[in-house]
């Protein structure tokens, strides 16, 4: 059985500390802490391969812009047959607090541009989703453009621990299953 853990996010510089990629930096961090290389994928992203208790563990960064991030989801998962329900999609989520994570086996894109488009492109709302909090958003703030700002010093100290904590839980997935993962951060 492989799975595919997505982390969902904008490419480039400019966006690289950004609340809208929470998700790149949950998958970067699982793949600096499981020694995966990042590669090219069919211009749609990067990703990595580890081999977990037996497991193959696919990691993804899309790169075509948060909008667009089921084209490189469904083309990975297609190409290795991987089923939409052993997909994990990290994203992040200016409902919950930042540093508050959620973990869920399937439901609503919940207004998340980038799952609703992963949900569109694998025909399906059964998808596991990791939820990484970044909110919540001042009332004076355009959405867009808190999304696209970066973290305050003290939310970057929040958020590092949490990142820390939902790579723990993935690897908990991995090696347990979902409902222990559930337990650990729900």
């Amino acid at each position: 059985m492989a799975i595919l853990l997505a982390g969902l996010g904008n490419p480039g510089n400019e966006y690289a500390r950004t609340r809208h990629n929470a998700g790149f930096r949950v998958v970067d961090s699982a793949a600096e802490k499981w020694g995966a290389s990042w590669k090219p994928w069919q211009k749609l992203g990067e990703y990595a391969k580890v081999c977990m208790g037996g497991t193959e563990v696919y990691l993804l960064k899309p790169l075509t812009y948060m909008n667009e991030s089921g084209r490189a989801v469904s083309s990975l998962a297609r190409f290795y047959k991987i089923a939409p329900q052993n997909c994990v999609i990290c994203f992040d989520e200016v409902a919950l607090p930042v540093g508050q994570l959620r973990l869920r086996k399937s439901g609503s894109a919940g207004g998340q541009k980038g799952m609703k488009s992963v949900i569109e492109q694998l025909g399906t709302q059964d998808i596991v989703r990791l939820r990484v909090g970044i909110g919540p958003k001042p009332e004076k703030i355009d959405l867009v453009n808190f999304v696209l700002g970066k973290f305050s010093a003290a939310d970057e100290e929040v958020l590092t621990p949490a990142i820390e904590k939902a790579v723990s839980a993935l690897e908990t997935y991995l090696s347990q299953g979902l409902e222990k993962a559930m337990g650990q951060i729900n």
